[in-house]
């Protein structure tokens, strides 16, 4: 007879404690479960990335449980985890407001405290349909209807609520973290049909600890005076508006900081070795149906016509790239051929997708492809990734991460192109010194690619810079070489960027800095304001003096009290406040006011040259 062993058994005998429940053969299981003796278990403590996730899950339940408490006649719906938290639907016919947020996590500490022993139970459908539907639950009932099941799993909390749920959840309510905060409610309709009920959401967010809490809280109040839409008003870069959804607005300063990082970028890729080209915006629908993207990327294209033909805004560079490679013929000795373009891109993303300059329609690629020979792939990908980290360095991110995609299930090309692709990228990749994870079936619809992922000053994470490896490209636009041996060969492709695109890359500055760029790359480097105009005219001679010398600076001689003068450029974040009065006029000498609240008074010689030298773009 098979002896059957409960997980808390295991725990025993193991001296495992505080464990949230255990992995068998892989999947999640609550601790009360058995498994047959000598089963191989993997327990999940608080310190398992899988924990956070089944305790706040729990939760929810303990918050629908409080609801339904505090308003006995209320419908729940579903309450998954999302990141950092978890939310309930419900219909309720009292309205929630923030107002009733203190009484409901008084209600969950309440329900936590009772210490709850939950239990797993499997009923059969029907029996199921019948609990729910004489405890008035509508929506469970729908649910367990369109199941395609003979049993269901049931979680309890004693005898006094229960909830339809795969789990795994904790062993008792007791368990679950009192560190929560319900963070905000919004509409959502029932199983997202405009047709169907208008439910309450109920945001929350719940960690292990009071610190974990407290840090998520700090982040997101520090995430939302650093949104870069706040900012940029603040310092009037850019605006955004519905007449062009999706595409931005630039102002003479945020197309300064725009031109600024650009021409970084252009320098530091022609001391790599790239050559600059630029290709159409509009290209013949042909073209799109032999490269693939019009098959699988079609639905994200605006699409134009004229004289009977159909033309794209290119989405992407790539093609046109191919295009300029093919004029003339190249040897192996010409490779590899990094060819770089600021490429200027338009992709029909759903309106409510869009976000600021992080998810725009219209949106400047740093792009690059590089054709070279299988040899060349294990090279050109160090290179590049040493090119990426100084770059990265420069603008203020010391450490970044790497994904590695693989095949996506909508793809071309054979799987034996696909299996020596994802082996060569791997293999370059390890021998660049760099470790990855593996992000299952993300790769791009013709190759494998890496995925750059930076880190903010407040812990998130953004992806910008990418390498793909593409055999098929080149091959199907009839793109070839001769080799060593004489024959004809298509190069390889490799798509690379560093920042992804400029516009969404400017954003993530600004929030990464809170505006406060570094100083080469403000668009106001300097500002010079008086304490009373009767040193207008000294202002004046010393700002023709930094606009010679290449100071990007701007001149203040409004009728206004300097500490509101100090004040609003400080919103400005401008980097340096130039305080002229008559100590300053009389000893031919300037006040510098810094970001950071420190000054110094210099002589304006001295004064120009230190600026002249902190504002210059990294030695590259």
């Amino acid at each position: 007879m098979d002896n059957k062993i409960s997980g808390f058994e295991l725990m025993k005998r193991g001296g495992v404690k505080k464990a949230v429940a255990m992995f068998v053969a892989g999947v999640a299981t609550d601790l009360s479960s058995t498994v047959s003796e000598g089963t191989d278990v993997e327990f999940i403590t608080e310190g398992h990335p899988a924990a956070l996730e089944i305790m706040r899950h729990t939760t929810s339940h303990i918050m629908a449980q409080s609801l339904k408490e505090l308003w006995p006649n209320a419908k729940i719906a579903i309450g998954p985890v999302i990141e950092n938290g978890f939310y309930y639907d419900i219909a309720c016919e009292h309205q929630i407001t923030p107002e009733d947020f203190e009484k409901i996590e008084k209600k969950m500490r309440e329900i936590i405290k009772r210490d709850y022993k939950i239990t797993r139970e499997v009923i059969s459908k029907s029996a199921a349909l019948e609990m729910f539907e004489a405890a008035n639950e509508p929506f469970k009932a729908e649910l367990i209807l369109d199941l395609d099941v003979s049993d269901v799993t049931i979680y309890r909390h004693g005898d006094d609520f229960a909830d339809l749920c795969r789990g795994p959840h904790l062993p008792k309510t007791g368990s679950a973290s009192v560190h929560f905060k319900l963070m905000k409610i919004a509409g959502a309709y029932w199983r997202g049909d405009s047709k169907r009920d208008m439910l309450q959401r109920i945001y929350a967010t719940s960690w292990f600890s009071k610190e974990d809490l407290e840090t998520y809280l700090y982040n997101l109040a520090e995430a939302e005076k650093r949104d870069h839409r706040k900012i940029a008003k603040e310092m009037d870069l850019f605006h955004m508006q519905e007449e062009s959804p999706g595409c931005i607005f630039w102002h003479p300063k945020g197309w300064t900081m725009y031109n600024v990082l650009k021409d970084y970028m252009r320098r530091r890729i022609q001391k790599d070795g790239y050559v600059e080209v630029c290709t159409p915006q509009m290209i013949d629908r042909s073209l799109w149906e032999a490269s693939g993207h019009w098959e699988k990327y079609r639905e994200h294209m605006f699409i134009a016509e004229s004289e009977g033909r159909i033309l794209a805004i290119k989405p992407m560079n790539c093609p046109g790239a191919v295009q300029i490679f093919k004029q003339g013929v190249k040897s192996y000795r010409d490779l590899p051929l990094r060819m770089a373009e600021f490429g200027c891109c338009h992709r029909n993303e759903p309106s409510g997708a869009l976000y600021g300059t992080m998810r725009v329609r219209g949106f400047t690629q740093d792009d690059a492809h590089i054709f070279c020979t299988p040899e060349q792939i294990s090279s050109e990908t160090k290179k590049f990734c040493l090119l990426l980290a100084n770059v990265y360095k420069d603008l203020g991110f010391d450490n970044f991460s790497v994904k590695f995609s693989d095949r996506p299930e909508k793809r071309t090309g054979t799987d034996e192109i696909w299996d020596v692709s994802e082996e060569l990228l791997k293999k370059a990749t390890l021998e660049a010194g760099l470790d990855f994870t593996l992000n299952k079936g993300e790769g791009a619809f013709y190759g494998p690619k890496l995925e750059f992922v930076l880190k903010d000053k407040i812990g998130r994470e953004w992806q910008c810079g990418t390498l793909q490896v593409d055999f098929q490209l080149p091959e199907k636009l009839g793109a070839w070489y001769i080799g060593e041996d004489g024959q004809k060969h298509h190069p390889i492709m490799l798509h690379r960027a560093v920042l992804g695109s400029l516009e969404r890359f400017i954003g993530i500055m600004l929030e990464h800095y809170a505006g406060r760029v570094p100083l080469w790359l403000s668009p106001v480097q300097a500002v010079i304001t008086t304490i009373t105009n009767d040193f207008d005219d000294y202002a004046k001679k010393i700002f023709r003096q930094f606009d010679e010398s290449g100071i990007r600076t701007e001149l203040d001689l409004r009728a206004e009290k300097i500490s509101y003068k100090i004040r609003s450029h400080i919103l400005e974040k401008t980097p340096i406040i130039v305080v002229i009065g008559a100590e300053e006029e009389k000893g031919n000498k300037l006040t510098l006011r810094y970001a950071d609240g420190n000054q110094e008074t210099l002589p304006v010689a001295e004064a120009v040259s230190k600026i002249v030298k902190a504002s210059q773009p990294p030695v590259i």
